[in-house]
């Protein structure tokens, strides 16, 4: 193939190759999709159930046990966990990795057919089932609303009006509202008024009920017309309730004689939220996935300042977090420091090879990346943070086939050779080794391209990047860069007998080479030598699997007592906002009690509702600010908050993982569970300083009462249980009997006790309870006797429907979770663990391990093609041996540059080890097939060693400094630091392993030719 010297002869086509790359590489990154992180599915979805009244082992053995029998017969199905509190069962699902997104939906409504199915085995007074699996949404454009001085009815109004709004703007695919004031309708009905005229409670429930329902009035005729009869309408909701008549024993009895009406909060809300300590509400919006979100967010933004004016006075918006504009910042870096990197490599080759060379190669480059962006447009690849650093990390790569191929024609067009004949030589003679050397550069990310897990999938953009940008790189190198070259580099400039490469840094490299020939054992040993000092060293390198963001942002986290109020929670938390918003190095506060906010990264997992949780999170000033805060937070909470558990945390690059070290116990009763979890629990708190915030996720047992039921007086006079528990319901909570619909909002009706009859304890024994027998209210103390005190599980967790009790603990401020994992792993494996208990690690130990063995499934395919590209291009199994051999010492460098850094060695670190090894894979086999091609022309094993590693030197040397080089950029990235570490460090080291290794290999392995010279040195002599 004379690809490369057509490209000279008829420049005009690749004169359109270059301006297509050029100004197709412009619209693709104007077109492309640009996000925060890359996408990922997640592959769960929640089956929520209601079962009112029950206990939480009731829900689990009643509800939760029926629908994970039933949903653990899908095929798909990888681990069904459950989540099992007093009335609510909340199962999830997750599937398999190999299921990706697209045949997810197909998946989860053969989900929600199973769970339909299984509808018929609940228990009685159990509600339907709710299968969501869109939980997964990222708000990333997200507000707090402040209204001071609005009712709760104008505050629905305006949340509601905003959600519109925003859902009307072009690229918003939904719109989340929460932390609304929670109102209700109250029906309280006078104990002593109903008692005497003997109302059946079930009969003021039944009217409460109809009174909101929608009832088809019909039309008539009207003038040739139909005429339409809507139903009658209350003057609000509280007049049109209050106004209910109610039948009974012949009479009619209108609602408001025998009972107050008021709407009002409720006791107990779900959720409330507060920003920078005053009351608020949060609007959450997320973007189509195909949309550039920074347009959509200017969008929103825009469209938000067109309807300020129409707000009340009063009503703000603040941001808390605004993904379009981190995105933005984020592309403008990305920009900087792709100039930066390109300036890097143009100055490096300008030193060594000349700036004519340096424009050649440079140009070369620029076209690549450019391109680059057209292919992530025509094939949906974003631009987000991995993608944008995977072209910072293929810099480097980027420019070694244009070097290879610059390098040569440079040298054979000084040594008189016109241009088009230069690169027919050059090109013709490394465009095959070059395309199987960039193939097998590919192949080492192709693991986690390939890897089906979630960090797979969150990572795969850096797969798809590097692959399209190192096949355009050889596409250019053997089409534009021969162009360039034939316009930049002179024709002639040597001397008759002059060898271009008698410059002094070959001289002495080729001494090295030769005295490293003659004493090849000890640098084998040197090598090797060199290889277990290392390995043994990596063992003192930090570990951990993602590392933190560099995003302004944590966040904190609070957990009372199980059970206590969100009042409670809520008042604990302001003293932390509080004392937050003294401080100059906070920006904003937001808190939330009873549950998280909604999903504002793709990282963030929400807790579980639950009263007595609490999380703020908190802005500061920069990133560089929040170890402090951190530090001095933790410290105040404790002293100020020291019956709450409190802990501060980081937002993580790559999926969400829970706690830093966790521990399964699973089996069959509660009480062993806890009494293991109970040893597990005190070893993370004394076997190591590293770990704090040590809890078990089933929480405290909580003390609660009940009436101890007297049957025999109780059936005596026709009362039962379920009449008993409805007096205790209207006495407590209440029983909701009804919505009142007010627009699109649904306002709850509940009918209870008026709370001044139960504002004192003891009150409760007074209530009345309604005998259907005797059609009367009799005193609720002669129907019990007495109530009990008992302990119980509110929180029950499942996996794989057995009880699971999980420990868990955080570490500490610089301490890595494979650190502490050590110093406590052999003492929870020695716990006795009874028959028919087990016990399994979670935690950052099972997700990387799971990520790892994900990767490590996709290795064999990798290396196995890698490798056969190697013997394909060669024919030969010494060559290949020859290069394979230098693979494993990759991991010197590593070593040496990960422990003089002091960077923890991440997953990403790993994907650095692996695309390491493909680049030293390349620049060997440019080597070999030098050293062959020497051998060809004539030159004895000895002599075309030399020769071609001399030739080769300056390629290696610079392919590696450009590489080197163009990743210092990423060494502020928290996310890039260690996997650029890795492969700096690790470049180094593999620069020597291809100049001075794969030489002394190559003769050692090419034993017959080696010892056929050495047989004619003294018939030479």
């Amino acid at each position: 193939m004379q690809i490369a010297r057509n490209s000279i002869e008829r420049p005009l086509y690749t004169w359109l190759f270059m301006a297509f790359c050029l100004l197709g590489g412009a619209f693709g990154y104007l077109s492309v999709g640009k996000l925060e992180d890359p996408l990922f599915t997640l592959k769960s979805a929640l089956v929520i159930t209601a079962y009112p009244g029950a206990s939480a082992a009731e829900v689990a053995a009643e509800v939760s046990e029926v629908i994970e029998a039933e949903v653990q017969q899908m095929d798909e199905v990888k681990i069904i966990r459950s989540r099992n509190s007093p009335g609510v069962s909340v199962v999830e699902v997750e599937m398999r990795d190999s299921f990706g997104g697209d045949a997810l939906p197909q998946v989860w409504d053969d989900l929600r057919d199973r769970v339909s199915d299984a509808q018929s085995a609940l228990p009685e007074g159990a509600q339907p089932s709710i299968v969501n699996d869109d939980f997964g949404d990222v708000f990333g454009i997200f507000y707090a609303v402040t209204a001071p001085g609005f009712t709760d009815a104008e505050i629905w109004e305006m949340s509601n009006y905003l959600r519109r709004e925003v859902l009307s703007v072009q690229g918003v695919a939904n719109a989340q509202v929460a932390g609304l004031p929670e109102e209700a309708i109250f029906v309280e009905p006078d104990s002593r008024t109903i008692a005497n005229l003997g109302v059946d409670p079930t009969v003021i429930l039944q009217a409460v009920t109809e009174a909101d329902q929608v009832v088809p009035t019909g039309s008539t005729l009207s003038g040739g017309s139909d005429l339409r009869v809507d139903a009658p309408i209350g003057e609000d909701s509280v007049s049109e309730i209050a106004g209910l008549s109610i039948g009974f024993q012949g009479e009619v009895v209108n609602l408001l004689d025998i009972a107050t009406v008021i709407r009002e909060r409720v006791e107990h809300p779900r959720n409330i939220v507060r920003y920078n300590g005053t009351p608020a509400f949060t609007l959450g919006i997320a973007g189509l996935d195909s949309r550039n979100i920074v347009t959509v967010g200017q969008a929103v933004e825009a469209h938000l300042k067109e309807i300020e004016t129409i707000l009340p006075l009063g009503v703000e918006l603040h941001p808390i977090y605004e993904q379009h504009r981190v995105v933005d910042e984020a592309n403008i870096g990305f920009l900087i420091s792709l100039a930066m990197s390109v300036s890097v490599v143009i100055g490096v080759l300008a030193l060594f090879m000349g700036w004519r060379a340096a424009v050649v190669v440079g140009l070369s480059l620029l076209l690549t990346v450019m391109a680059t962006f057209f292919f992530m447009y025509l094939f949906d690849v974003k631009v987000e943070r991995i993608s944008l650093g995977a072209l910072i990390i293929a810099m480097g790569m980027l420019v070694d086939n244009a070097i290879v191929v610059a390098e040569g024609m440079q040298v054979e067009m000084r040594r008189g050779r016109k241009a088009s004949q230069a690169a027919s030589e050059v090109a013709g003679k490394t465009q095959i080794p070059l395309l199987g050397a960039t193939v097998i550069g590919v192949m080492a990310f192709a693991g986690i391209g390939l890897s089906p897990d979630a960090s797979g999938e969150f990572l795969f953009s850096l797969f798809a990047v590097i692959a399209i940008s190192l096949m355009l790189s050889w596409l250019l190198a053997i089409t534009v860069t021969p162009l360039l070259a034939h316009y930049f580099f002179r024709v002639g400039g040597l001397k008759d007998g002059e060898d271009p490469y008698d410059g002094a840094l070959f001289r002495v490299y080729g001494k090295m080479v030769r005295a490293a020939l003659r004493m090849r054992w000890l640098v084998i040993a040197g090598l090797i030598g060199t290889t277990v000092a290392c390995v043994m060293a990596f063992g003192q390198v930090t570990q951990q699997f993602f590392p933190p963001a560099n995003t302004p942002l944590f966040y904190f986290n609070y957990k009372g007592a199980q059970g206590s109020s969100i009042h409670q929670t809520s008042r604990d938390l302001a003293k932390i906002e509080e004392w937050l918003l003294t401080r100059d190095d906070i920006l904003s506060v937001t808190g939330s009690a009873g549950q998280g906010v909604s999903r504002f990264v793709l990282t963030y997992d929400p807790p579980a509702v639950d009263t007595s949780y609490g999380q703020l999170v908190v802005r500061t000033t920069g990133f560089d600010a929040i170890p402090d805060v951190r530090a001095a937070l933790d410290q105040f909470a404790a002293e100020n908050l020291p019956w709450a558990e409190t802990r501060s945390e980081q937002i993580i690059y790559g999926p969400p993982v829970g706690a830093d070290v966790e521990v399964r116990f699973s089996g069959p009763d509660p009480d062993v569970l806890r009494r293991i979890g109970a040893q597990a629990q005190k070893i993370f708190e004394t076997a190591t300083a590293d770990l704090h915030t040590e809890r078990t996720d089933w929480r405290e047992r909580e003390v609660i009462t009940r009436p101890i039921f007297a049957e025999d007086r109780a059936q005596a006079v026709g009362v039962t249980r379920a009449s008993l528990g409805q007096a205790v319901a209207l006495a407590t909570d209440g029983i909701r009997a009804g919505n009142y619909r007010e627009r699109e909002r649904l306002i709850p009706i509940i009918v209870r006790t008026p709370r001044d009859e139960v504002a004192l304890p003891g009150q409760l024994l007074d209530q009345i309870v309604w005998s259907p027998a005797l059609q009367d209210y009799l005193p609720l103390d002669q129907m019990i006797d007495g109530f009990e005190v008992v302990v119980r599980d509110t929180l029950i967790e499942r996996r794989g429907r057995v009880p699971t009790l999980s420990v868990q603990a955080n570490v500490i401020d610089g301490v890595t979770p494979p650190t502490a994992f050590v110093e406590v792993r052999a003492q929870i494996e020695a716990i006795e663990i009874p028959p028919g208990y087990s016990m399994e690690w979670g935690g950052e130990f099972e997700s990387a391990g799971d990520a790892q063995a994900s990767l490590g499934r996709q290795m064999p395919l990798s290396f196995g093609t890698m490798l056969l590209i190697t013997v394909l291009l060669f024919g030969s199994l010494r060559q290949t041996a020859v290069i394979w051999t230098i693979v494993p010492m990759a991991v010197n460098g590593v070593a040496l540059g990960l422990l003089f850094t002091g960077v923890a060695f991440s997953f990403t670190a790993l994907l650095g080890l692996l695309s390491l090894s493909g680049m030293l894979i390349k620049n060997a086999i440019v080597l070999v097939e030098e050293i062959d091609a020497q051998k060809e022309a004539g030159l004895v094993q000895k002599e075309a060693i030399v020769t071609a590693s001399i030739s080769r030197v300056r390629p290696v040397v610079l392919a590696a400094g450009t590489t080197i080089l163009g990743m210092v950029p990423l060494l502020a990235d928290s996310f890039f630091v260690a996997m650029a570490v890795t492969i700096m460090a690790g470049l180094g080291f593999a620069s020597i392993l291809t100049l001075v290794g794969v030489p002394v290999l190559y003769h050692t392995y090419f034993r017959k030719e080696r010892r056929a010279e050495t047989a004619m040195e003294p018939v030479a002599a």
